[in-house]
């Protein structure tokens, strides 16, 4: 039977609240997600929260319904509270139906199956949480087999690459990784590493990809070191018309990862 919480200075409200802030989510080992299609993408997932929130006149849905039992019957809790406390937990003032409190997860890079996808997403020092969510969108869209993070990118698990993913983060397995530990892991078997660069006369429709392909998107400001570039096996080039010089990395990602699948499609 879910409890009630109705006030703000309850020791869990605070608790949560504070996973929105990288250091108390490391620290807990738990991350925040919002709303009621990504927690159910969650739920068909196999991931179940820990502690979900709803308010009361969200249990009548079906869905919330579903998740509340499968919360209570994995062991977590299931709290009805009010809608002023689900708009502090989620920092939005049009609060989700639901709220919902997961343990991290992550993907060694040792664990991955190159021959299970065609197409897999590579992203360097990515900065900005909403193009992390819309690469993993992007990554469901096409069957990659994943998204591997090099270096310092931003952390997945914040609240805004949560909400950005739109429920990809429960679908598509994430790996960070060094550079060096990726390239080395790469080279250990079949893969053609193709880098988005603007320093090359190759067409990207012009190239022919191979599979596994894993496709290399670099920092949204400065792109990708010459040394990591200079390991591609091929490099390939987004035509630019206009007078912007590029494209932002998370649309960049999604045409080449469509022209990917339309040349394995054939």
């Amino acid at each position: 039977m879910p409890r009630q919480i109705t006030a703000y200075s309850n020791p869990l409200i605070k608790r949560v609240r504070s996973l929105r802030e990288k250091r108390h989510r490391r620290e807990e080992g738990l991350f925040l997600a919002e709303g009621l299609r990504i927690l159910t993408e969650a739920r068909e997932a196999g991931r179940i929260p820990h502690y979900l929130f709803f308010a009361k006149e969200s249990a009548r849905h079906p869905l919330v319904l579903a998740l509340i039992a499968e919360v209570e019957a994995a062991g977590g809790e299931a709290i009805e509270t009010m809608p002023d406390i689900l708009s502090k937990l989620s920092g939005k003032d049009n609060p989700q139906a639901v709220v919902g409190v997961f343990a991290e997860f992550a993907t060694p890079l040792d664990a991955l199956d190159r021959s299970a996808a065609n197409i897999w997403l590579v992203a360097e020092r990515l900065r900005d949480p909403g193009n992390l969510g819309t690469i993993l969108r992007t990554g469901d869209a096409v069957g990659a087999g994943g998204l591997i993070l090099i270096g310092e990118c931003v952390d997945p698990f914040s609240v805004e690459a949560v909400r950005a993913s739109m429920g990809a983060l429960f679908t598509v397995p994430i790996v960070q990784s060094g550079w060096d530990d990726f390239l080395a892991w790469l080279r250990g078997g079949p893969g053609q590493l193709v880098g988005l660069s603007l320093d090359t006369d190759q067409a990207y429709r012009c190239a022919h990809y191979t599979a596994p392909t894993f496709l290399l998107t670099g920092n949204e400001a400065q792109g990708m070191p010459d040394a990591y570039a200079a390991a591609c096996d091929l490099l390939v080039k987004i035509p630019m018309l206009g007078k912007a010089d590029s494209l932002n990395a998370a649309v960049a990602t999604a045409v080449m990862a469509y022209e990917v699948l339309a040349q394995q499609r054939g």
